[in-house]
């Protein structure tokens, strides 16, 4: 089978008062102009099953080309990003380096991953396995995030650091994979679609 795994499109960024939950942003207006130059070039792919993780950046995402084929999104809830829980989200082209995630990061940088990586890795992991033992032989288009896709790509290639593969907005990462176990990265961070959309 294959799995091309998109980023999701660019949201703006929000920020919820306690007791408000979560932040769960949705897309700006360029966000939705990736999504649907997204769709249009996935279109080609013989994609026949759609994947979702549980955040409205990354249904949204999905969406677009969901209604264009008509297929229906299956929802995930380990797809979700490692910072689910923060009452905040920020883009990253709207951080400075003051800004309290960097900062955050840079003094522990599994802090990023809810102060546990392996526990992340793993529900990752666990999330694609899923896909890859119930959609044998098909073309399926995964939407969620850039830390999920980096510990994915990590967990395969085996290098140490979780975020030196981090893909754009709307960026594909193509893997081939069999119930085998046999794992292998055919692309990452494919841009050409929405190139004119990033900035």
């Amino acid at each position: 089978m294959e799995l091309l795994i998109i980023r999701h499109a660019r949201p703006v960024a929000e920020i919820r008062s306690e007791g408000e939950g979560p932040a769960d942003p949705p897309l700006s207006p360029l966000g939705l102009k990736q999504a649907e130059a997204t769709a249009e070039f996935l279109k080609g792919q013989g994609i026949l099953h759609v994947v979702s993780s549980t955040m409205l950046r990354a249904i949204q995402t999905a969406e677009p080309f969901a209604k264009q084929t008509g297929l229906e999104i299956e929802v995930i809830d380990d797809l979700k990003e490692a910072d689910f829980e923060r009452n905040s989200y920020t883009p990253v082209e709207e951080m400075d380096s003051d800004h309290p995630f960097i900062k955050e990061y840079l003094e522990n940088p599994e802090s990023i991953f809810g102060g546990d990586l392996e526990g992340f890795r793993e529900r990752t992991v666990n999330a694609f396995n899923y896909l890859i033992k119930n959609y044998k032989g098909s073309n399926v288009a995964v939407f969620c995030h850039g830390m999920v896709m980096g510990v994915y790509l990590q967990s395969i290639l085996g290098h140490r650091d979780p975020v030196a593969l981090q893909p754009d907005y709307c960026g594909i990462t193509r893997i081939t994979a069999s119930s085998s176990g046999l794992r292998s990265v055919r692309s990452v961070n494919e841009t050409s679609h929405v190139r004119h959309l990033l900035d």
